[in-house]
């Protein structure tokens, strides 16, 4: 394997929550699962995520989400192997599968929607993780 074929092979299994945000907004045909915990999920998610925590993939998936329909999963953040995990669960029942790389995390950090049981949560944009500027004016 050379190394483009390395990067590639990752591009084709991983995405980035800048591209499922653009995603989203350009109305591309997929569906976002969080496959964190009930008490994750409660907390906070990417809204219009839909929530199948990993361990429920296996049982739920072909009830909840066609097969011919893509599907990205995230989890916590880069020290979570939960999305990877349900990337596996989701792949091996024959669905086109895409790891959010950065999870649950990443989204907040850049500012992207989210909510919880309550509705819309604040959202905040890290500069440690994009450019934020000061508004105008």
């Amino acid at each position: 394997m050379t190394s483009t074929d390395y990067f590639d092979a990752r591009l084709r299994h991983e995405t980035d929550p800048s591209d499922v945000y653009a995603a989203q907004r350009a109305g591309e045909r997929f569906v976002l699962v969080d496959v964190r915990g009930d008490e994750a999920w409660q907390q906070g998610r990417v809204t219009g995520a839909v929530h199948i925590p990993y361990r429920q993939i296996a049982d739920r998936a072909r009830q909840e989400i066609p097969l011919d329909t893509p599907v990205v999963v995230y989890c916590w953040s880069p020290g979570c192997n939960a999305g990877v995990r349900g990337a596996r669960e989701f792949a091996a029942l024959g669905y086109e599968v895409r790891e959010m790389i950065g999870g649950y995390e990443y989204w907040v950090r850049e500012g992207q929607p989210v909510e919880n049981d309550e509705g819309p949560l604040p959202r905040t944009f890290d500069p440690l993780v994009m450019v934020v500027r000061a508004p105008v004016g």
